[in-house]
């Protein structure tokens, strides 16, 4: 299938690795030019080296921490001056810390407020000129499963996650005018760092081996496996290109039938 990306602009938020990184390195196969974006500047040279070696010329990187918004418009300004427009944005960000209501103080709610829903919304506040500009555009926020099904320990994440798929529907109505489709994208249980992380603090809390886990977890999951990062990627590459024209307003889980929910 021809996904009529070839010459498209992304900017993907926090894609120094993980999820991030495999949306960029699916969208540069396509011919996608690529801004990869994250905290970790030896991480993301290392993430351009990779994707470059399979899409040459397709791909550079900006320092950018998503808690700082001075640092999002240069990012975003770096992009356009870089490539000309953005026509794809990839909004994402680590989770929050793990824990129940009773360990979190004001600051913790705050820190999770401004890394899970306020950078999406600074984000998108300034590609979106660009993008109504040229009257077409992509806006792919990356969530959680936890979108469809709280999870344990998962607090902060369950409650912020929930916030960007809200944005992410009412804009799909108030955008669409300009043509410009959007849509929340939910992984469950994939393999990258993170979900590496949360599996080794449950052995902790459980007195379980981190093997055990992930054979538990598994047992829950359809498919009985974890996902990897490209199968992730290669939804959100079809969700940003001509394939899905007639898509907007939905919440996408990837996540091998592990959500039992209707």
């Amino acid at each position: 299938m021809e996904l009529g990306l070839k010459g498209k602009v992304a900017f993907v938020a926090g894609s120094s690795k993980g999820l991030g990184k495999a949306c960029a390195l699916e969208l540069a196969k396509e011919g996608v030019r690529v801004m990869l974006s994250g905290r970790n500047e030896e991480q993301l040279s290392l993430a351009k080296a990779e994707i470059a070696a399979v899409a040459p010329g397709m791909v550079d990187y900006a320092v950018c921490d998503v808690t700082q918004p001075e640092q999002i418009t240069a990012a975003i300004n770096k992009t356009v001056n870089a490539f000309g427009t953005i026509d794809i944005l990839i909004t994402n960000a680590g989770g929050p810390p793990s824990g129940d209501f009773a360990k979190f103080t004001d600051k913790d709610w705050m820190s999770a407020f401004e890394l899970n829903l306020l950078s999406t919304v600074r984000l998108i506040r300034e590609t979106l000129p660009y993008m109504k500009e040229q009257k077409s555009g992509r806006i792919i926020n990356l969530v959680s499963s936890s979108i469809k099904q709280p999870i344990p320990g998962l607090l902060l994440s369950n409650t912020f996650r929930l916030g960007v798929v809200g944005l992410s529907k009412t804009l799909s109505v108030e955008l669409a005018p300009y043509h410009i489709l959007v849509h929340a994208v939910a992984p469950g249980r994939i393999a990258t760092d993170r979900v590496r992380t949360l599996d080794e603090i449950k052995a902790k809390a459980t007195g379980k081996s981190v093997e055990q886990v992930e054979i538990d977890s598994k047992a829950n999951i359809p498919l009985g496996r974890y996902g990897n990062p490209e199968e992730f990627g290669k939804v959100v590459a079809f969700l940003a290109s001509d394939a899905a024209s007639y898509m907007t307003g939905s919440s996408i889980l990837v996540d091998g039938g592990m959500i039992k929910s209707i």
